[in-house]
């Protein structure tokens, strides 16, 4: 008692002023969660909220676990897949919040231009300021301006991604770069903005990069970083009537497909079906599975968890009704344009050009009855394609006929030059016993130039190197000359190609019946061959202002060696004049009905034209 009394009485002295500020200075920071601090410190404020007051998670539960994604230590980037109105900008607001309350460091945020930094600066993130008394005290409001605000032990820079100078001059410890699908590209005298930044942030170990954006189209930085992130997760919530958890998505949405109403009222009958089991479910019961639901894992590449992404579409929104999309969908499905923002900002999904798209299923119902290493009684001649690795070298043979009529009667993995060398001499049989050597093989000098122009120098007559054009070309192919005087292949001849031309053709022709000018493989092929050559697709890039459409993959991981081996063998074709194997076939018949209309003396003189 005696001890409780002195310390009351130690209690009741006036502590100085430096004191106490030492003391402020050496209390921890609160044991909170980014989450908790949201929730204890955030309010909205009314100029930039629908719903000003106190921040609640319980609100929008999904973004709990992405705000607590930045304190995970083994976490180092946090990517986030979203669409319009989910409140992921807000999460972003409340990272900053607590960065600057909990853990002062250098921060940066990236906007896709200044203009919209020194918008956002002056109607969001001030204000978000401000209304948090936290906040207020640690803000020097006279020694900040609109791009770096200044708090006690930090400093908040905004910079726009046209602005690479901005982005290049401060290290960083928090990187946070919003809508970055909005982003400029890469220019001849700058990287791509988002590798500029994450330069700033080497200097510190436990640095922490937040990306965020609506995807737009398969090449888009969003999409390109959740293909590439070591863990994918997506939200799953309990069915209300069985109890299952189920990842929401746009197909369950089903209303009446009576035609005699209009989409309104269609719309406005709008449900989500269970895909577990069958029952309906309504916008009353949203609320209650968003507070149940959970992120689940639904891929792994890698033992490491450094990035973490994170996607969502509208269906979770608690703000947007199962109607509103179903009126959406309904009224952008005849409009391109309209259709596009719809699969992008509602759906969270890259937009792709489906006119010429293909797939592995595809291949396997192009199979003929002829078995492999045979060739088909209407081939004129055979070509070949090598595609170079660096484990090895991927090869396909193909079987070329009028009509540009083709079938691949080989392909496979070699380890060295010498065994392409031997694949490519052997004799190949015909359906009626005539043989067949390869007339031109095109071989890939992307990889390693030095050793295909040696290797082609070796086997002029039938080898040639061949390089795909990074830009699109006038014609299919272009001749040139390797000019390098110190190499053995130094004057001989080059082959450039446009892939994306001869992706065109194979993709059009295999989508024919087999026959006349379809695109056939032998009978018995294997998955792996037809997965590769169908692991591209045609989508809508930007290409500065303009939208062009170029083969891009469609997962990033996927092999398609045997595609540029397939194009290299079309383009020997080419060369060898297949496109006009129609015509001469045409003239010989012609020929052969014309002699039988002459004398035997008449066939000769018709025959040796020059005899005088």
């Amino acid at each position: 008692m005696e001890l409780q009394r002195k310390r009351i009485r130690i209690r009741k002295y006036e502590t100085t002023g430096y004191l106490k500020e030492a003391l402020r200075y050496l209390q921890p920071p609160e044991d909170l969660s980014v989450s908790e601090w949201a929730e204890k410190y955030r309010v909205l404020d009314t100029k930039t909220s629908a719903m000003p007051g106190p921040w609640r998670n319980d609100k929008t539960p999904y973004l709990k676990d992405v705000m607590d994604e930045l304190l995970n230590y083994e976490t180092e980037e946090i990517i986030f897949c979203k669409c319009t109105q989910v409140g992921g900008t807000e999460a972003m607001q409340n990272m900053l919040g607590y960065i600057i309350q909990q853990d002062p460091s250098p921060t940066m945020v990236v906007y896709p231009t200044d203009k919209l930094a020194e918008s956002i600066s002056e109607n969001r993130i001030q204000p978000m300021i401000t209304a948090s008394k936290p906040l207020k005290k640690l803000y020097y409001k006279n020694e900040s301006s609109k791009l770096e605000l200044q708090f006690e032990g930090m400093y908040l820079t905004l910079a726009g991604s046209n602005s690479p100078s901005s982005l290049a001059s401060k290290a960083i410890k928090y990187l946070l770069l919003d809508e970055v699908d909005k982003y400029p590209g890469a220019s001849r005298k700058e990287a791509d903005p988002i590798s500029l930044a994450r330069e700033r942030t080497k200097t510190f170990r436990n640095r922490k990069i937040y990306i965020t954006s609506t995807p737009t189209l398969k090449s888009g930085h969003i999409w390109k970083a959740l293909e590439s992130a070591d863990i994918e997760k997506r939200y799953f919530v309990p069915c209300p009537h069985c109890g299952e958890y189920i990842e929401l998505k746009f197909k369950q949405i089903h209303w009446p497909d009576d035609e005699t109403l209009s989409y309104a009222d269609r719309a406005d009958m709008a449900v989500y079906v269970c895909q577990e089991c069958g029952c309906a479910i309504t916008d009353q019961h949203k609320d209650q599975m968003l507070r149940y639901g959970e992120w689940r894992t639904v891929r792994s590449d890698t033992k490491s968890s450094k990035r973490v992404a994170f996607w969502i579409n509208t269906l979770y929104s608690p703000f947007v009704r199962f109607s509103e999309i179903a009126k959406e969908f309904l009224d952008s499905k005849d409009d391109p344009e309209k259709l596009q923002n719809f699969v992008n900002s509602w759906l969270a999904e890259p937009w792709e050009d489906t006119k010429l798209k293909t797939n592995a299923d595809m291949v396997m119902e192009r199979q003929t009855d002829v078995p492999p290493m045979v060739v088909p009684n209407w081939a004129h001649f055979i070509t070949g394609g090598v595609d170079i690795q660096e484990t090895s070298l991927y090869w396909s043979i193909r079987a070329w006929g009028p009509y540009i009529t083709s079938q691949n009667i080989a392909h496979g993995q070699a380890l060295s030059f010498q065994e392409i060398e031997r694949i490519m001499n052997l004799p190949y049989l015909k359906e009626n016993g005539d043989q067949l050597v390869v007339s031109l093989c095109l071989i890939d000098s992307g990889y390693d130039a030095d050793s295909t122009y040696d290797f082609c120098a070796s086997n002029l007559d039938w080898a040639m190197p061949v390089k795909g054009s990074s830009n699109p070309m006038l014609s299919h192919f272009k001749i040139s000359k390797i000019n390098r005087p110190e190499s053995r292949a130094h004057g001989m001849t080059l082959v450039l190609t446009d892939g994306d031309k001869y992706k065109d053709m194979i993709a059009a022709r295999m989508k024919k019946e087999n026959g006349k000018g379809s695109w056939m493989v032998y009978d018995g092929c294997d998955m792996d061959y037809a997965e590769q050559v169908t692991a591209e697709h045609k989508v809508n890039m930007k290409s500065g202002s303009r939208v062009i459409q170029r083969w891009v993959q469609k997962q990033t991981h996927n092999d398609n060696h045997y595609l540029d081996a397939e194009v290299y063998a079309m383009a020997a074709a080419d060369i060898l004049g297949v496109r006009t194997l129609h015509l001469e076939e045409k003239k010989a018949e012609e020929k052969t009905a014309a002699q039988g209309q002459y004398t035997p003396e008449e066939d000769w003189i018709h025959g040796n034209e020059n005899w005088m």
